[in-house]
């Protein structure tokens, strides 16, 4: 019977530094907390996102709803502008019938009518405790807020929103937060958002809401960053 010799000590080297080797790398592979190899952590995309925010001076945005989400507004778009004036319309859910207006937000003073009769009336501290669009771009209490109090970020993919590259990102965000997008938020929130490649803007956010039979999805989608945007007193 032949005697088995033992591998020559380069062969066991090499053999090891390949073990080595490809245990680390399956330790990197399944230790990355916000995605897959090669994608930036949430956490830091999210601190970028909130920086960009707090220096955006206009934007345009929209929001529609998908299935039955127990949200008044159910369809928005308009400008806004970072002191806080706004301009176009809502669609919101009056005991289920809706009602569209068109709304101008200029200095302490909002214009709003519906489709007859002409422009009414009121103060922005009534708007408020209504929905107050003008307050997305406020540093303080508006989407760079949202951004920084947002929960648990992965990272998801890299991919296009619209035209623009962009990372999605899995958020848990506050539901005192949340409200300055969407009114009528009553918990917390598991939703996506995707923030730009390369500026760090958000360009939408995804939020599932509701239970049961009124559930849906709310889109918000921004665009138009730091487009001239003028808010004139409406007249009629």
């Amino acid at each position: 019977m032949s005697k088995r010799c033992p591998a020559p000590p380069a062969r066991r080297a090499v053999s090891l530094i390949a073990w080595l080797l490809l245990s680390l790398w399956l330790t990197l592979a399944c230790s990355s907390p916000s995605g897959g190899a090669g994608l930036p952590e949430g956490r830091d995309l999210l601190g970028k996102a909130a920086t960009a925010m707090k220096a955006v001076k206009t934007v345009s945005f929209t929001i529609t709803t998908e299935g039955r989400p127990p949200v008044p507004v159910k369809n928005a778009e308009g400008s806004l502008t970072r002191e806080g004036d706004a301009k176009g319309t809502l669609q919101i859910d009056v005991l289920g019938n809706l009602q569209e207006l068109e709304f101008t937000v200029t200095g302490d003073t909002v214009y709003f009518k519906g489709p007859t009769g002409g422009y009414q009336t009121m103060t922005r501290k009534e708007l408020a405790g209504i929905y107050d669009p003008s307050a997305i771009l406020d540093p303080d209490t508006g989407v760079a807020r949202l951004l920084a109090t947002a929960e648990n970020p992965k990272t998801e993919a890299a991919e296009k929103a619209g035209s623009t590259d962009a990372y999605r990102v899995a958020v848990t965000l506050p539901q005192q937060v949340v409200t300055t997008l969407v009114p009528g938020v009553n918990d917390k929130v598991d939703g996506q958002i995707w923030v730009a490649a390369d500026s760090g803007r958000l360009l939408k956010a995804r939020l599932p809401i509701g239970t049961g039979a009124n559930t849906g999805t709310v889109l918000v989608t921004f665009d138009g960053y730091d487009a001239p945007v003028t808010v004139a007193t409406p007249t009629g």
